[in-house]
């Protein structure tokens, strides 16, 4: 549905994006970066908002830039807001929904549809300006909706939502995805992306850095030892008998918790594999398994380093 080939956005010196090549398909995708890595800007020129300075940009086949056959098969959430305050949540969403050419006879259902969907039924005859600031997302999110886009662009789009909101719309994301649509879903919050997706595209300073599983991106970074925390009411004799494989680069006893042993590995695999069997023949009792390298912060950090 979307892709880049060694796509470039320059604002004078400064770097947007920087030859870009990727490809995004149907499902849920996370853009992942901290601020400034280029996210806007990549999901600027995905809108047609942006021209690339050099390479090309292709959605659904065709350049997007100015392309109207394009934008009407897009539905975007910017980070910035650009609502109404003397508008109710309604009117403004009618107005959107008037403007991507939805029929006047079906356009109020489709409106109350779309707030139904964002949870804001309740609200929708209230003026936005008296809106909190994560009622205001969500009319924001109505409105890149409302015209039943295929592929939707959200940028930052959990910004302001209490943990409640989070949850619900993280849900929402979740099942536009499965309706063979493309959703791509900006953030700088490791923690939001790993409750949506493992499908990630990694961007620092305008470069992409990795894209894929979260699990294919691990096995980039495989060089770096993975680290394994166990908790058991054993832990030294665990620690020992580990030691015994050559694919235990070390074995760490925690200082705070005598029950817990963290170990560190270049073969996760062969580590997850033999565990099973060495609880159950030594008659260990493991309570926790944790994997701190296992998730996006740590791939993140191992990427971007330098």
């Amino acid at each position: 549905m979307i892709s880049l080939t060694r796509a470039s956005r320059w604002y004078g010196q400064v770097i947007g994006i920087n030859d870009v090549t990727c490809t995004i398909q149907a499902g849920l995708t996370a853009l992942l970066g901290p601020n400034g890595a280029g996210k806007s800007t990549f999901m600027k020129l995905v809108t047609g908002q942006l021209r690339p300075t050099t390479g090309d940009v292709r959605v659904f086949n065709q350049r997007p830039f100015a392309n109207t056959h394009v934008f009407r098969r897009i539905g975007y959430c910017p980070e910035i807001e650009a609502l109404y305050d003397d508008m109710t949540g309604r009117s403004f969403v009618t107005m959107l929904a008037a403007m991507a050419g939805i029929a006047r006879a079906k356009r109020a259902e489709r409106v109350d549809e779309v707030l139904g969907m964002v949870s804001m039924s309740h609200a929708a005859d209230r003026r936005i300006g008296g809106y909190s600031k994560g009622m205001r997302q969500r009319i924001k999110i109505a409105q890149a909706l409302v015209h039943d886009p295929e592929i939707i662009i959200l940028d930052e789009p959990l910004n302001g939502l209490d943990p409640v909101g989070r949850k619900e719309m993280t849900a929402l994301f979740l099942r536009l995805a499965t309706e063979n649509r493309c959703v791509l879903v900006s953030s700088h919050i490791l923690y939001e992306v790993e409750q949506m997706t493992r499908q990630i595209i990694l961007m620092d300073r305008g470069r992409l850095r990795a894209m894929g599983d979260v699990y294919q991106i691990r096995a980039l970074i495989d060089a770096h030892p993975h680290r394994v925390s166990i908790t058991t009411s054993r832990a030294r004799d665990l620690a020992r008998r580990l030691l015994e494989f050559p694919y235990i680069l070390s074995a760490t006893l925690d200082s705070a918790d005598a029950r817990q042993v963290t170990i560190e590995t270049r073969s996760p695999d062969a580590f997850y594999d033999d565990l099973p069997r060495i609880v159950l023949a030594d008659g260990y009792r493991v309570e926790e398994l944790d994997s701190p390298d296992n998730n996006l912060e740590a791939v993140f950090r191992y990427l971007v380093k330098g």
